[in-house]
């Protein structure tokens, strides 16, 4: 782990510069996560980066928690206008869940990145609360060509891309039923179709709210957006 954090922290900057490829489908993403949202909710990020999309999803939830175990993305995440409502904690992934349980815990393209994923969900679905919803974003590298995964490759040689798992979305959507959830939405946003969109609940209790994008999507987009690209 201690070299992913390196990776992290060397990269902050130059992650937080880049813009967001497609728009349209991240604001889309983010109108559907914001209408599963109650305003009751205490909800948990990991992996948050520079802190983009925990700064626009925050004003839908009552506490927002946003963690990442790279203090050079926190350093950029804590200097952006921020709801009173967000913080942003130093944890990693296996212990950001501590403190639960959460109404909502949201992963958005971290999972692929976990040492132990199948213990990650486990920790994951303990600290929710019965009816409680995981929404990730995930990147399955193993769905994609062999001369996308051959490149990917040659850049993590030359430390310009960080150790991932080698996930396809039947093997996500696998352990993620493994762990227990119940899998209501897989959906890919985009035309990148490597990197689905899961919503899963933990089983047990009142089932919560469908996404209600219409109203939720105009005032997303409305929304100040930054230059962070963590969901292309």
């Amino acid at each position: 782990m201690v070299a992913a954090v390196k990776f992290w922290d060397r990269f902050a900057d130059r992650y937080a510069a880049r813009p967001i490829k497609d728009t349209r489908a991240y604001d889309a993403m983010l109108a559907d996560a914001a209408g599963r949202l109650k305003p009751t909710d205490r909800v948990l990020e990991i992996g948050c980066g520079t802190g983009s999309i925990a700064i626009r999803l925050a004003p839908y939830a009552a506490a927002w928690t946003a963690t990442d175990f790279s203090a050079a993305m926190l350093r950029i995440a804590r200097a952006k206008p921020a709801p009173d409502n967000l913080r942003f904690v130093l944890a990693d992934a296996e212990h950001a869940v501590d403190g639960g349980p959460f109404d909502t815990i949201c992963a958005f393209q971290v999972l692929h990145l976990v040492d132990d994923l199948p213990d990650t969900l486990s920790r994951i679905r303990a600290q929710l609360k019965p009816g409680g919803l995981l929404i990730a974003k995930t990147w399955c590298f193993a769905d994609m060509g062999l001369g996308l995964r051959a490149l990917f490759l040659a850049l993590r040689a030359f430390r310009l891309f960080p150790r991932a798992n080698a996930l396809t979305k039947a093997a996500l959507r696998r352990t993620v039923a493994e762990a227990g959830f119940v899998i209501e939405v897989e959906h890919v946003f985009g035309n990148n179709p490597h990197g689905p969109y899961t919503v899963a609940r933990n089983p047990g209790g009142a089932g919560r709210r469908t996404a209600a994008a219409g109203s939720v999507e105009s005032r997303i987009n409305g929304a100040p957006r930054s230059g962070e690209n963590n969901v292309e």
